[in-house]
């Protein structure tokens, strides 16, 4: 018997959301029914510790449609979506978020504007709500830096709630570096691309799972992956203090023949120290962060293990991104 053809790929990766997946499948369910083409809720488990497995495992029991990738630990938000695409097998692949802030709703309108013939549909926070003024105020100027600097066009105020084309998917899922941003990488192919505006709802339960911490790790996977303004930054910042440096010598020597002793050579010399070596540390920890980049692919390590799948689905990876346990 021939198998049915996925039109739709919904991924949706999962960090202990237990008391929150049944209405997450209960609600994407009913919006992709509406759609009536094939779908399928692809659940990455990113190590969950709270019974989250087991539901998942469930609910892909109940239905077939649902379809479990467990990691053997947590690897990353970004990653477990990875994995999603890569396990995914619709002609269209929309990823969301779990806690449910993403409202699946909006997929109806993501799918209306694929299907006029955008490859890529992200969705445009216009509100954020149960959020504090400290998260979105952080969160409007890292988008706004990240426009600044980067090399590509990414758009303002979108996460990555978005729908990508079957084409896209299949460049992206090329696209084998291990510090990963994927709203970068979706704006970095081109394609035709339409934002779509929504209202970010407040999470359906539990507590955040990307605290400042995780906020700031993503930050730099946007900066280093896509920009060299911070190497850029460790050249001004050479030009700037040899630059000072002169202007401080030379009102030294200033000082010096109108017979001042307002500054002393011994102070002089300390700030210079103290500046020179300000100066080359920051340089270095940059230069570091780019390093440690390259030595993290050299390494040749695959992006995530899963310990269960579905085995009606295997991933398009040939050995390079996971490392499948029995």
């Amino acid at each position: 018997m021939e198998k049915t053809k996925v039109c739709l790929s919904v991924i949706a990766p999962v960090y202990n959301e237990a008391e929150i997946l049944d209405e997450l499948y209960h609600r994407v369910s009913i919006v992709l029914d509406q759609i009536g083409e094939p779908w399928e809720l692809i659940l990455v488990d990113d190590g969950c510790t709270d019974g989250s497995t087991d539901k998942i495992i469930e609910l892909a029991s109940a239905d077939e449609r649902v379809r479990p990738v467990i990691f053997a630990r947590n690897f990353g938000h970004q990653i477990a979506v990875t994995a999603g695409m890569d396990y995914s097998q619709g002609e269209a692949v929309v990823i969301i978020d779990a806690d449910l802030q993403d409202p699946p709703e909006v997929i109806l309108e993501l799918v209306e504007k694929w299907r006029e013939g955008y490859e890529v549909v992200y969705a445009v926070r216009t509100e954020r709500e149960g959020e504090s003024w400290f998260k979105k105020t952080t969160a409007s100027l890292f988008y706004r830096l990240i426009y600044r600097i980067t090399d590509v066009a990414i758009p303002l105020d979108t996460g990555d709630f978005r729908l990508l084309d079957r084409q896209v998917v299949d460049v992206m899922k090329k696209m084998d570096e291990h510090h990963r941003f994927l709203r970068g990488m979706g704006a970095w192919v081109g394609f035709r691309q339409i934002g779509v505006p929504y209202k970010r709802a407040a999470r359906f339960a539990g507590t955040t799972k990307y605290p400042l911490k995780k906020m700031f790790g993503l930050a730099m996977n946007a900066i280093t992956g896509f920009s060299y303004f911070p190497l850029q930054l460790a050249t001004y910042f050479g030009f700037a203090s040899a630059g000072l440096a002169v202007l401080g010598f030379l009102a030294w020597i200033v000082l010096r023949l109108i017979g001042s002793q307002t500054i002393s050579g011994q102070t002089i010399t300390l700030i210079a120290i103290f500046f020179f070596g300000g100066v080359q540390m920051i340089s270095l920890g940059i230069l570091g962060e780019y390093i440690g980049r390259l030595y993290d692919e050299a390494k040749g390590r695959p992006l995530y293990i899963v310990r269960k799948f579905d085995k009606n689905i295997k991933p398009d990876s040939k050995g390079k991104r996971s490392n499948e346990t029995k």
